[in-house]
């Protein structure tokens, strides 16, 4: 019995978990979409009961079909180890088709690029609600020169907040997003009860009706509105790693309850106030505020304003993750990662934290105003969501499922996400271009990153380590040298245990050797389970040379130092490797002596015979290599223990003229 108490409290933990970190996009949507329905079709002047009751039934079935069908029901099966998000379902169908990779990178381009305008959006729009307060209407703080202020000081302090982690406050976001979203079912409900006639909007022949209707002045291009409502369905399936499935099974229901209740609420205050004309011509009105009294707005505006916050920290989070993700498979350049708490996936990643913060910023001063902004946001998570349902297909078929099944439903969603993804690009000239933008510059950076190390593979000449170990082995007793290092250690991209880069071994043995009691080469694996920790190792026969291969989650970071020490004092313990004796130290119990690491940084030879498209991607590749991460920081090695070494990539070069040798010249 207590065992079962003890489940149950856990599963009410972690729904309230879910609510504050999964649910932040969609979530704020009601803060802005129902303005947007109002504003992109001539603002209040223009509404008509039949318009607003077809977009209400628009929002409804968008939320049903995407969120609560592919996402909830369907995507959310496509797992990698609990972990959700179109970088896993990559890490699932790699292995079917090598150009899958093309949808991996659009889509997570355009998510990423999301995340640098939800944050614009969401906290813009709650802060423009100190416009709807009776009180402070015709006040200085209404206008939108101090909205901005305020909107950028908050979002500053977002981000500045992300390098102490959000361990503490984080406990706060499940309680304050329950008050949230049952502050939306509140009013929602309040002013349903007004006009209950609107719940006619669950007939989707309303919706379908309302796109070649003339009230509707967009056509076919209200989609791209109305698809706002269902934004932050990607994001729910990224973190599901976070909660887990059941938690998210078990609150959506509660969650897309509140948010209908709500977009009901809205619709019925909307229609009321166009039968009785209350409302003065030209005003900007969100009906999310005016459905709240008078007397509450003040507090709304407080809550919509944290929870605002919270949706930001979650795309920001989201980030973080996508950014992580990235860089295990080679799609994007290591860059310093801190852990600033001990909580299951928090990172923060200072370089990607400005780069968010300072276009956050651009996009706030640019647009001004949340309905500007509007015009930029939804069209790069329609590319997303494009992408991600390629990648469910496959993994559908590969699972086994039946295939005409498969693609009936699948092309279904293809064909209504690229419905919405055409009525957005009517966004493009209002503002859907700073979001191609941002997509097309990650993409470009992930396709220089990726055919880099392609480029790099195809050239890099591995050997045989049993061709070298003789002389390894002699090169250790050889005491004509003086010993460079203990333990040499150098890292290799070279996955087969077997085999080597020739330029670790042109390192060792040519010019002055390197001579050392064990030679370690060690080569990092990312896997496609998230969190998993593992190694082999292959001795040759030797007792001084070894190829070990960590194996490490692409959720892990690579604390080579940490693990290969690790390595070398089990080997110690078995018997594998003798007992290194230190002169001097602080330690004198310590078993083991000094390592060092040799880092071989890549260099493209002048005379290199290359296509020019491959030489401006390798030269472009290690011009960014400068700016980002070091080595010592990404595999946490210390920095007295590294040296490095520039070597050319080994690949085929342009035929040189055989020097001749000429008399002396008379003067």
């Amino acid at each position: 019995m207590k065992t079962e108490n003890t489940s149950n409290r856990f599963k009410l933990a972690m729904m309230l978990v879910a609510i504050g970190i999964v649910y932040g996009d969609i979530g704020t949507s009601p803060l802005y979409v129902m303005k947007a329905v109002v504003e992109t079709n001539g603002g209040m002047e223009a509404m008509t009961e039949q318009y607003i009751i077809g977009c209400l039934s628009l929002i409804i079935w968008t939320i049903t079909l995407l969120t609560t069908i592919k996402y909830v029901l369907i995507a959310m099966r496509a797992d990698n180890h609990g972990e959700g998000g179109i970088f896993s379902l990559y890490t699932l169908v790699r292995k079917r088709r090598n150009w899958l990779i093309v949808p991996a990178v659009i889509g997570g381009a355009a998510l990423l690029a999301d995340g640098i305008l939800t944050p614009a959006v969401t906290v813009t729009s709650a802060i423009e609600g100190i416009q709807e307060i009776p009180g402070l209407k015709d006040s200085l703080l209404s206008e939108q020169k101090y909205i901005l202020a305020i909107v950028i000081t908050i979002i500053t302090l977002i981000f500045f907040a992300q390098r102490f982690g959000t361990g503490s406050i984080g406990k706060i976001f499940g309680p304050f997003m329950l008050v949230w979203f049952s502050m939306l079912g509140i009013f929602g409900i309040f002013n349903l009860t007004t006009d209950l006639t609107v719940l006619r909007a669950l007939n989707p022949l309303y919706g379908i009706e309302i796109l070649f209707d003339d009230s509707n002045k967009m056509g076919l291009m209200i989609l791209g509105t109305v698809f706002l409502a269902t934004t932050g369905a990607e994001a729910l399936y990224s973190d599901m790693g976070h909660v887990g499935k059941g938690a998210i099974y078990r609150t959506w229901p509660f969650v897309k309850l509140m948010l209908l209740l709500n977009y009901f609420g809205q619709c019925a205050w909307i229609i009321e106030r166009v039968k009785t004309r209350d409302f003065k011509a030209g005003e900007v009105i969100n009906p999310f505020f005016q459905i709240m009294p008078d007397s509450f707005i003040f507090i709304g505006v407080m809550i919509a304003t944290g929870a605002a916050i919270i949706a930001s920290q979650a795309l920001i989070s989201g980030s973080f993750t996508l950014v992580s993700e990235a860089i295990h498979l080679r799609l994007m350049p290591k860059v310093d990662i801190k852990y600033p708490s001990t909580i299951k996936g928090q990172m923060y990643i200072p370089s990607v934290t400005f780069f968010i913060w300072l276009l956050c910023i651009m996009v706030v001063l640019y647009f001004q105003t949340s309905v500007h902004m509007e015009a930029a946001y939804g069209l790069s998570i329609t590319v997303t969501m494009m992408m991600s349902t390629i990648l469910l297909w496959h993994y559908l078929i590969q699972r086994k499922h039946n295939a005409a099944i498969v693609t009936l439903v699948i092309g279904f969603f293809l064909m209504l996400e690229a419905a919405f993804f055409i009525s957005s690009l009517a966004k493009f000239m209002h503002g859907g271009y700073i979001a191609v933008l941002i997509s097309l510059a990650i993409a470009l950076l992930m396709v220089i990153w990726y055919k880099g190390y392609q480029i790099k593979d195809r050239r890099t000449y591995d050997i045989n380590i049993d061709l070298f170990k003789g002389q390894l082995e002699q090169l250790s007793q050889d005491k004509r040298f003086p010993k460079y290092a203990t333990n040499l250690v150098y890292l290799s991209t070279t996955a087969d245990m077997k085999m080597a880069e020739k330029q670790i071994f042109k390192s060792i043995l040519d010019g002055i050797p390197k001579r050392a009691d064990i030679y370690w080469i060690v080569n990092v694996k990312v896997s496609d389970q998230p969190f998993q920790v593992n190694y082999q190792i292959e001795d040759f026969g030797t007792d001084n040379v070894f190829k070990v291969q960590l194996i490490l989650g692409f959720r892990m970071h690579q604390n080579v130092n940490l693990y290969i020490k690790q390595i070398a004092a089990m080997m110690l313990k078995k018997g594998c490797i003798a007992e290194q004796h230190r002169t001097y130290g602080t330690n004198p119990t310590l078993k083991l002596a000094d390592f060092t690491y040799i880092i071989l940084q890549d260099d493209l030879p002048i005379d290199a015979k290359i296509a020019w498209r491959d030489r401006l991607i390798v030269e472009t590749k290690i011009f960014i290599k400068k700016f980002t991460a070091s080595p010592i920081r990404w595999f946490e090695l210390p920095s007295n223990e590294v040296h490095y070494e520039t070597v050319p990539i080994s690949m085929p070069v342009n035929k040189v003229p055989t020097i001749k040798q000429i008399k002396n010249m008379k003067k």
